[in-house]
């Protein structure tokens, strides 16, 4: 299978993961059992862990010590940097609601419900999931080679593991707080459209081979902003904090396995 397909695949399980989790509003009324919970998402979180050191920050200083070598450090530091620095804004500027600790960020607004201002929280930590996945495809097609585009699938099948229980997350609070289940699951969805919009803006970015160590960098910043932020303490809910802690360890295995097989 070339690189483009690969790319293909990848950008489309993203958002399917989503559109999937959102769905589980016509068959289920009540989220995920704590313990599932934190299988998945610490499952997911050593996936995207992983998968931003060795998918994204690694081709980042490689990158950067062919294009800068006098000064091959900068490319991958400050774009980790602003990484994180740019969802630390997100997180300040747009209401959202954190749902681990209970507590909203961001300008205090009435006029939003706290499921509502979550459907924000997962849309905004969408954005760096997307833009990394782009990041990796482009690299894939300018490197041209295969090992490059199975790196990028299996970076974008941890962050799909992950969107499917953060669909379901959006889509059956909103239904039972009384917005019937097609409009729920449609706001669902709509939490990981950004995805895709953002990934193939991404995957063209990254054909500018002068930025790519920066891009990469930066993606990968923003992505262990997320996990360490939001992804990782939802792992630890209900007194299961071992389940999530377990499931980092084999998710983050499996990256390493996956680096070393392809």
């Amino acid at each position: 299978m070339n690189n483009i397909w690969l790319s293909v695949i990848a950008i489309s399980v993203i958002f399917l993961a989503t559109t999937l989790g959102s769905s589980f509003v016509f068959f289920f009324r009540k989220n995920l059992t704590d313990k599932v919970n934190n299988l998945i998402l610490g499952f997911a979180g050593g996936i995207m862990i992983a998968a931003s050191f060795f998918g994204l920050l690694l081709p980042s200083i490689k990158e950067s010590q062919n294009l800068y070598p006098s000064w091959s450090y900068v490319a991958p530091v400050v774009g980790f940097l602003l990484g994180g620095g740019l969802l630390y804004l997100l997180d300040k500027v747009v209401p959202h609601f954190h749902e681990s600790t209970g507590t909203e960020e961001g300008p205090k607004t009435l006029a939003m419900s706290k499921n509502f201002k979550f459907f924000l929280a997962v849309t905004i930590h969408n954005i760096p999931e997307g833009l990394s996945v782009g990041f990796a495809c482009g690299l894939a097609l300018s490197g041209n080679t295969q090992a490059l585009g199975y790196a990028a699938l299996s970076l974008a099948i941890g962050i799909a593991i992950q969107n499917v229980p953060e669909g379901a997350a959006v889509s059956i609070p909103l239904y039972g707080e009384g917005m019937g289940k097609g409009k729920a699951f449609l706001f669902g969805t709509m939490s990981g459209v950004v995805e895709p919009i953002f990934a193939i803006a991404g995957l063209f970015l990254a054909q500018l081979s002068v930025v790519t160590p920066w891009l990469l960098s930066f993606a990968a910043g923003a992505m262990i902003y997320v996990t360490l932020d939001e992804l990782l303490p939802e792992a630890r809910k209900g007194g299961y904090e071992h389940y999530g802690l377990w499931a980092f360890m084999a998710g983050f295995a499996l990256m390493m396995v996956l680096e070393l097989v392809l």
